[in-house]
Parts: structure tokens; C-alpha cells; sequence
């Protein structure tokens, strides 16, 4: 039975992912509190009577034969755990836990591919082929994230397609060098590649606790130029738009946005990762209903129109 398919009082024995724990106590007793998932969707758990060889068993990352009740608190179902189980790593199917992105990954190629190929400018395009090649495997696998947009398989691949289909149509409505901007939207986020790892549950490295995904492309960009004997001006200018893409200090950005392509990408990574979260909100939304609060959008509520 899959997560999307869970009804109140139901009582399920089946395989999830375990992707958060944290510990609780209630009345001197600790119990756990686990966030669980297979590719339909995620779901809260509680367990209560907690052993020292449960700890051990439900641990992020793991895969658990879970026996529960589905009940509803608040309104929202979550599950009242009775058991849980180690499943070996062998009887282990990745494709149950990971959810698809919302369009084919071979479309999502295909669309990658045309932009790559658009690049007339050559040191865009030797750089955005130099990366391409270092990090194919991880770029059809990779989320974007690892909960708040974009969190699925070829999450990353999408996103960045996403960012460049509106980079093409606003790149020529208020006069900004495409080539720049087109290859900053497809390689800003390649740093997270190094950032996370998986395969499964995504959690940051070291380096990418340490340094972070923006510093690491930045570095990136400046050590193919000089292995490609670019000379040019274009490796600066896309190392000010990946250090400035998040737009302000306060997101993480270490400069700001200088360049009209640099606050383009900035504002176009917004816009798409806001949508995406918005979008991820409403989906279990009735029409004429609002969603649960949605903590990075300031803890609002969206209201999904009857129409």
C-alpha cells in the first residue's frame, strides 16, 4: 500500500523510507517522531515506547518494514507505529522511494539538450560542456533540494531546465546577453552535486557543510577556465552570478547582484522555486480550500480557486 493511499484507521504493514527523526518525551517517557515516504508522498509517524534497538532502526536514510495505524490528528493523518524492521539493502527497490519528477526525465534531456546547444558564445558553451561531462550520472539523478522544491530525482535537471525556458523569453525583453544568462541558469546549482550526497536520502558532505554549493561552483568555474585556457571575461561573469543568485546576504548570497543577467538569474530562481513550493502545497488541496501552512513562504496559507 502507498502513502498516497493511507485512510484513518487503517492498519498497514509495508515497506518506507525514513528521511527525519527527531526525539521527544512524554511524561519521562522518550518516544520518536519520524517522517516517512515511498515516491507517492510523505507522511508523519509517531512511536512510542521507545528502545535503544529502535534507535537504531529508525534512522534517516534507512528503509523500514513498518507496522502502524494510520489515524488522524488535527485533521492530518500520520501514522501510530507499533513496529519497525530493517530491510537489507539488497531486498531494497530505490525506484519505491523516490518520487518522479512531474515530467519525463527524457523530455527533461531532450529540453537541457536544446539549450546547451543554443550557446552560440564558445566560452559558454566549452564551459557548459566541461561540466555537462564531469557530472552527467549526477545531473539526471539529483534533486534540486532536499525538502523544500525541486526535492525529487532529476529535481536539479528540472529546475534548471525550468529557469532557462524563462530565461529565453526574458532575456530579450529587457536586453540581456542570453548566452550569459542561459548557461548561469543551467550550471548555478551544479555545486550541489558535491553538496549533497545520496542515493536515496540526500545529506550534505562535509565540504558542502563547510563550504556550501555556492562557493563550491564558484571555485569551479574559476579552475575549468583556467584547464580550458579561457581568457575571456564570461568565467567572472557567471562567478558573480552563482555567488549573487540567491540575491541577497541574508539567503546566503556573499555578494549581490551586480549584472542585469546576475539579477535576472536571481529573480528567475525565485520565481521558480516559490512556484514549486506553491505548487507542492495545493496538490492535496480541494478547490475552495486553503492549504496547510507553508513554512518558507512565511507560513502562509494558499488558496486553491473552485474554478
Amino acid at each position: 500500500m502507498l502513502v498516497s493511499e493511507f485512510q484513518e484507521l487503517d492498519h498497514i504493514n509495508t515497506q518506507l523510507l525514513v528521511v527525519n527523526v527527531s526525539k521527544g518525551v512524554n511524561n519521562g517517557a522518550p518516544y520518536l517522531n519520524i517522517e516517512l515516504r515511498d515516491a507517492s508522498g510523505s507522511i508523519n509517524a509517531k512511536k512510542w515506547s521507545v528502545t535503544s534497538e529502535d534507535e537504531n532502526i529508525f534512522v534517516a536514510g534507512n528503509v523500514i518494514e513498518v507496522a502502524a495505524e494510520v489515524i488522524k490528528y488535527k485533521d492530518v493523518l500520520q501514522l501510530k507505529v507499533s513496529e519497525g524492521q530493517l530491510v537489507p539493502l539488497e531486498e531494497i527497490d530505490v525506484a519505491k522511494f523516490v518520487k518522479a519528477p512531474p515530467i519525463k526525465k527524457e523530455e527533461l534531456i531532450k529540453r537541457f539538450n536544446a539549450h546547451v546547444d543554443s550557446i552560440k558564445n564558445p566560452d559558454c558553451s566549452a564551459l557548459l560542456r566541461y561540466f555537462i561531462n564531469k557530472y552527467q550520472d549526477k545531473l539526471l539523478e539529483y534533486p534540486a533540494a532536499m525538502s523544500v522544491h525541486h526535492e525529487y530525482s532529476s529535481g536539479l535537471l528540472m529546475h534548471s531546465v525550468s529557469m532557462a525556458d524563462i530565461a529565453d523569453n526574458l532575456a530579450k525583453m529587457y536586453d540581456a546577453d542570453r548566452d550569459i544568462l542561459i548557461t548561469g541558469c543551467l550550471l548555478h546549482d551544479f555545486g550541489k552535486m558535491i553538496e549533497y550526497v545520496g542515493p536515496i536520502v540526500f545529506k550534505q558532505t562535509v565540504e558542502g557543510k563547510l563550504v556550501g554549493h555556492i562557493s563550491i561552483m564558484s571555485a569551479e568555474i574559476i579552475n575549468a577556465a583556467k584547464e580550458l585556457n579561457i581568457t575571456s571575461e564570461v568565467p567572472l561573469l557567471l562567478q558573480h552570478m552563482i555567488l549573487s543568485h540567491h540575491g541577497t546576504h541574508e539567503f546566503g548570497s556573499p555578494v549581490l547582484p551586480l549584472t542585469k543577467e546576475a539579477l535576472l538569474l536571481s529573480l528567475i530562481d525565485n520565481l521558480d522555486s516559490k512556484m514549486v513550493i506553491v505548487n507542492k502545497a495545493l496538490e492535496t488541496v480541494n478547490p475552495g480550500e486553503f492549504s496547510q501552512k507553508v513554512f518558507p513562504l512565511d507560513n502562509r496559507t494558499f488558496y486553491k480557486p473552485k474554478n
